[in-house]
């Protein structure tokens, strides 16, 4: 639970669990996966692990009726599962399928869908990504009650400035934050008056988290996923993309994706105007890119922490940069 204050579900990075990537890697765990998929996928001809980090573990399972992926979440993320397979009722076309799950344990298993879309700098992909993962948050505005009910945290514009005094007692480093208070309730009051619906935030969208299947897009890897207004979602891709490009931000091609997916909106909030606050909305995404680190916090090795460890505060401090990541075009 949150602090007095906070919404239930915020992480508490001050907490400390025993950590899990040890036990991931060792031969105990591998048998208990082994027998679990055995119950479940069919019998694993071959298991090869292809990821071992601090927030999840992933395996390639080889069995007579096919291949399977296996993910288990940290303690943190163990929602996953419950979210996946909602959305596989929800909106079974948009999201990759879910073959088999333990939903306390948050470990998930997905047949292989093939390579994933990948993006580089091709900007006609990029545009169509953002746009059907749009689509996906128009789809689950009406169930965004039935999602927060199922674990998703929802982080609101409206909680921008108690979220970000929430971390200024909890985390080193953010002193440039303790004057800044003005602005970003200044950007939340700019994002919340477009009175967006609240809805689904993958909040690691991009093009290795999507397949395209028989022409549709499938999105997988919820681990990150939040409730929040909708804009937010394009902090990653739009990151990324400027990444790639090597460029500022108000490169037009950037400015060319973020319209293929606000267009999305654009029945409910003139075009203008949302371009006119996606920079204020692309500050605020980054609270939820720090909330996704700070709950995986708890159950790193003191090692994992070391590393790891500014993450989180370098994702709020991104608030303040100027000028901002994504398209400023009015």
């Amino acid at each position: 639970m949150a602090d007095a204050g906070g919404r239930a579900g915020w992480a508490d990075p001050r907490v400390r669990l025993e950590p899990t990537s040890p036990r991931w890697g060792s031969v105990a765990f591998r048998d208990e996966l082994g027998a679990w998929l055995g119950d479940t996928v069919g019998e694993p001809l071959a298991l090869e692990s292809i990821k071992l980090r601090p927030w999840a573990a992933v395996w390639r399972v080889h069995t007579d009726g096919g291949v399977y992926y296996a993910k288990q979440n940290c303690p943190g993320q163990t929602d996953e599962p419950t979210l996946l397979a909602e959305l596989g009722r929800l909106v079974p076309d948009r999201v990759v399928p879910l073959a088999a799950a333990d939903l306390a344990r948050g470990l998930l298993a997905t047949p292989d869908q093939g390579p994933v879309l990948g993006t580089d700098d091709d900007i006609d992909t990029w545009g169509r990504v953002v746009a059907e993962a749009m689509e996906l948050q128009r789809a689950l505005v009406p169930h965004g009650e039935r999602l927060a009910d199922l674990g998703v945290v929802t982080l609101l514009p409206q909680d921008a400035v108690s979220y970000v005094e929430l971390q200024l007692g909890r985390l080193d480093g953010l002193e440039p934050l303790t004057t800044q208070l003005g602005r970003v309730a200044g950007w939340a009051d700019e994002v919340a008056g477009l009175d967006l619906p609240v809805t689904l935030n993958h909040n690691d969208l991009h093009g290795n988290n999507v397949f395209a299947a028989a022409g549709a897009l499938r999105f997988f890897d919820f681990g990150d996923a939040l409730l929040t207004e909708p804009l937010a979602a394009l902090l990653v891709p739009l990151d990324s993309l400027r990444a790639q490009l090597d460029t500022g931000p108000d490169d037009s091609r950037l400015a060319r994706v973020a319209d293929a997916a606000l267009e999305v909106w654009s029945d409910l909030v003139p075009l203008t105007r949302l371009r006119a606050a996606l920079p204020a909305a692309l500050r605020l995404g980054r609270l939820a890119r720090a909330e996704s680190w700070l709950r995986c916090y708890p159950s790193m090795t003191d090692a994992e922490l070391a590393d790891y460890r500014g993450a989180a505060p370098r994702w709020l401090l991104g608030l303040i940069d100027d000028p901002p990541s994504g398209p400023a075009r009015g």
